[in-house]
């Protein structure tokens, strides 16, 4: 890939087209994300980029962090995440990776970790179906069902769908489409939703599967 940015989802609305039709957007607060580390090939093996965001009081970040960032020259920041971007010489060291990579109509594919859910049963966490209201089913009608043969195999299969943590989870969806870019705000206006609760830092890359 050739653009990415991290970025901070603050919430949802929606846009009028010229026409009048609505479009749902999700706002997102992308960079400006300074590269504080760059990896080639001679060195590394690859190429890539060590991006930051999200500002942080100096007396929170460990020695080598701190190392890192005043190598780089920039201040200390919260998250640091590596981006194999296939133009990473280019990039400078101390250089700022900002929203407007972006254009309006871009598709991109948005990585986010979804809201927890804490412990659910197997209705909310996969989608089962409850057991019979009658003919003798119950008391209790939302539990997972049969966990197989008594005899054989006398053991419950490796990966059955059974109730646990539900949410946290790393997700992408692709070919999202940016409808609008604020450069003077670092503003990216994405069309649908994404993953992650308000305030949940996301990366967003152009699409892999393209148009």
């Amino acid at each position: 890939m050739k653009k990415a940015i991290l970025g901070k989802k603050l919430g949802m609305t929606q846009v009028f087209t010229p026409e009048g039709t609505v479009i749902p957007v999700t706002v997102v607060e992308a960079g400006p994300c300074p590269v504080v580390q760059i990896k080639n090939d001679e060195k590394d093996g690859y190429s890539a980029v060590v991006v930051a965001f999200e500002k942080q009081k100096a007396q929170r970040v460990n020695k080598p962090l701190s190392g890192a960032f005043k190598k780089a020259g920039t201040d200390c920041y919260k998250v640091l995440k590596e981006l194999k971007l296939e133009n990473a010489n280019e990039y400078s060291l101390g250089g700022e990776i900002k929203a407007d990579i972006f254009t309006e109509g871009d598709k991109v594919d948005v990585t986010g970790t979804t809201r927890g859910r804490g412990f659910t049963g197997v209705i909310q966490r996969w989608n089962q179906h409850r057991l019979k209201m009658t003919h003798g089913t119950g008391p209790v009608h939302r539990e997972v069902g049969s966990m197989g043969a008594n005899s054989t195999p006398s053991r419950v299969f490796k990966n059955k769908h059974m109730p646990g943590h539900y949410g946290v989870e790393r997700v992408t969806i692709q070919n999202l489409e940016i409808v609008k870019v604020d450069a003077a705000r670092n503003i990216l206006l994405v069309k649908g939703c994404i993953p992650g609760p308000k305030g949940s830092v996301i990366t967003i890359r152009e699409a892999v599967k393209g148009n």
